[in-house]
């Protein structure tokens, strides 16, 4: 066994649950059960989320003043970090401003084909590593129907949850909404194990997947709008994927006799196969073996013209001018470190 890896995950909040936190929970319980690695975390905004990760993982906030490597959520994250050790940002999206990728980061990792794209447009090299789940946690506790009985919404809006409920009541089938904004469910395989199928984006799909429900991927966000790829056949999952299962792949609108048709094409053998992929594909273990890996593009190579390519590349440089201050601030430091 080799020496021990001293990996700090940070993220910039852990306050609530939400797609990013609960990646980085999964992330960090991965990390923690091998046995060369030594793990703690980071954050700006404590609570919910980082109560779990003490408390049930036992891993310490940073203590350590250096570290082997650094796994970083947010550019927030890599800017307060930057001289602790080299960073990997993961890059969860293509929208909010956090999402974006930070030239201080010695690699970037995107999580869909979509979000690659935009990293690639911007000048970033990086991989494409799916987003994890604990397949060992969230699992199958139960069988669902033969025929459709009750849906589950992990939508974030009050406008879908308020169609989904009005279908739901239509068709006479039972119903809950869990919305992270306003009564969030911290052990949501409970929570699905309960229902039949899941509706929601991203990361609710993935969980759902894992627990072998079908799912319809349908959310109605400020920053996404209405958008829908609709009933999920397990077939088409490589292809929805590719965009982080938002919705942005078919980019259809759905309104409630939209709804109706998806609800309608429930297979409980979906479920069998949706688990299988989520195994294969989804995997927080499996996961955690391709971050590890991507340290190897962590050479002296990348550190010495990583400041040279901003000359290089007309795009990186329009991307780097919004980091300006932080760039001048920071050079120095970098090659010092």
């Amino acid at each position: 066994m080799g020496e021990t890896k001293k990996i700090l995950v940070a993220t910039n909040h852990l306050a609530g649950v939400g797609g990013s936190e609960m990646y980085t929970y999964d992330l960090i319980k991965a990390l923690n059960v091998r046995p060369n690695v030594e793990v703690e975390y980071f954050t700006f905004d404590k609570g919910l989320i980082s109560d779990k990760i003490e408390e049930e993982l036992h891993i310490p906030f940073m203590k350590k003043k250096r570290y082997d490597l650094i796994f970083a959520n947010h550019n927030s994250s890599v800017k307060e970090l930057f001289a602790k050790a080299p960073i990997i940002q993961i890059c969860h999206g293509i929208v909010p401003e956090l999402e974006q990728p930070s030239p201080l980061a010695d690699y970037h990792v995107a999580i869909s084909e979509e979000i690659s794209d935009h990293l690639v447009n911007l000048g970033y090299a990086n991989d494409i590593i799916l987003n994890g789940i604990d397949v060992q946690k969230k699992k199958p506790l139960r069988p669902i129907n033969s025929t459709l009985q009750s849906v589950l919404s992990l939508c974030q809006s009050d406008k879908a949850n308020a169609k989904l409920k009005a279908v739901c009541d239509a068709k006479g089938l039972d119903f809950q909404a869990y919305n992270k904004n306003s009564n969030p469910a911290v052990n949501i395989e409970q929570k699905i194990n309960l229902f039949d199928l899941v509706v929601g984006i991203g990361r609710s799909i993935y969980d759902a997947m894992a627990c072998g429900r079908p799912s319809l991927i349908y959310d109605h966000r400020v920053y996404n709008g209405n958008k829908a790829d609709g009933y999920l056949r397990p077939e088409n999952f490589s292809k929805y994927v590719k965009m982080n299962c938002s919705g942005r792949y078919l980019n259809r609108q759905y309104q409630e006799k939209e709804l109706i048709r998806e609800l309608e094409k429930y297979k409980p053998e979906d479920g069998e196969k949706l688990r299988k992929i989520a195994l294969s594909e989804l995997n927080a273990y499996k996961m955690v073996d391709q971050l590890l890996n991507t340290e190897e593009r962590l050479n002296w190579r990348n550190r010495i013209n990583k400041w040279k390519r901003f000359t290089e590349h007309t795009k990186l440089v329009k991307h780097a001018f919004f980091y300006k201050k932080l760039y001048a601030f920071t050079k120095n430091e970098y090659f010092n470190r």
